[in-house]
């Protein structure tokens, strides 16, 4: 009796795992599960980006706003306009193509504006052509016929006038498109201020480059550093703020480094600086640096 007893729960077992080795070949080999029409936010982190690039693209190209934020809702992103930001920033360190930052820097803008910006027109070109003008039709006269001792003798040699070059006029040339590059002039520091504004963030580093005309740039790399590491970001992603704008958050008790990458600037020894309220209570406040091209 025992031994039919453990015979039958061995056959059980068996059955079981023969069962269970079955079903996975099946679900695996034979017929795996396949998604189809699956809502966007189940997508990798990848593959969300590359979605990301694609609404932005479209967004260009059509200019609904309206469109691009119910599609980019489907990502189930609690900071749809962050996120963009930040793939753009992540793009930008990776070296990767310019044209698709550009375009999700410029969703993330109009969504950030609520409007759409004005797109850039271009003058539609007009060949010049060169119309001669219309000659009168020479409407010969009658014949007069000459005696023999009359007619004209012919000359032996005649000078011939040549007639005027006409200048050759070439057609204008297209407008094309200017990509932005990062400018070569290096940036100097033109301001270093204390902000004591109890509203802020505590240790708020605020950066703004400008060119020689006072005009904010984007898309300039900085690099904070300090004894443990660093952290690397880019202008232009609050234009909010300013195009030239970027920020970083400060820990207290830790000296950084600033240096700008285009153009080399170097500002050592930057730490959070201490603030005092009108009732004389200290709290955190923090810097802005001021660059400038020459």
């Amino acid at each position: 009796m025992r031994l039919f007893f453990r015979n039958g729960l061995l056959q059980i077992v068996l059955a079981l795992l023969a069962g269970l080795g079955i079903g996975l070949a099946y679900s695996w080999l034979i017929s795996p599960v396949e998604y189809v029409d699956a809502n966007p936010s189940l997508l990798r982190a990848d593959f969300k980006d590359q979605y990301r690039i694609v609404i932005a693209a479209s967004y260009a190209s059509t200019h609904d706003l309206a469109r691009a934020r119910a599609r980019l809702e489907l990502l189930s992103d609690s900071d749809p306009v962050g996120d963009l930001s930040a793939q753009a920033q992540r793009m930008l360190a990776a070296g990767e193509s310019q044209e698709h930052v550009n375009l999700l820097v410029q969703l993330a803008k109009d969504l950030q504006q609520g409007m759409v910006s004005a797109p850039a027109t271009i003058t539609p070109f007009t060949p010049v052509v060169n119309t001669p003008a219309l000659q009168t039709p020479i409407v010969a006269e009658p014949t007069q016929t000459l005696a023999p001792e009359t007619m004209p003798q012919p000359t032996l040699s005649f000078e011939q006038t040549p007639l005027p070059t006409q200048p050759l006029l070439l057609p204008t040339p297209r407008p094309t498109s200017t990509p932005i590059t990062a400018p070569d002039d290096p940036f100097t520091l033109v301001g270093q201020d204390t902000i004591c504004d109890p509203g802020l963030q505590p240790g708020l580093l605020q950066i703004i480059l400008m060119d020689s005309r006072r005009r904010q740039i984007p898309g300039i790399e900085i690099i904070v550093s300090w004894d443990k590491g660093e952290s690397r970001f880019f202008t232009g992603f609050k234009p909010e703020i300013g195009n030239g704008y970027a920020d970083f958050v400060m820990q207290a008790d830790v000296i950084y480094s600033v240096r700008v990458v285009e153009g080399g600037s170097f500002i050592p020894d930057i730490s959070v600086p201490s603030c005092a309220d009108p009732n004389g209570v200290d709290y955190a406040g923090g810097y802005l640096l001021t660059f400038q091209q020459p």
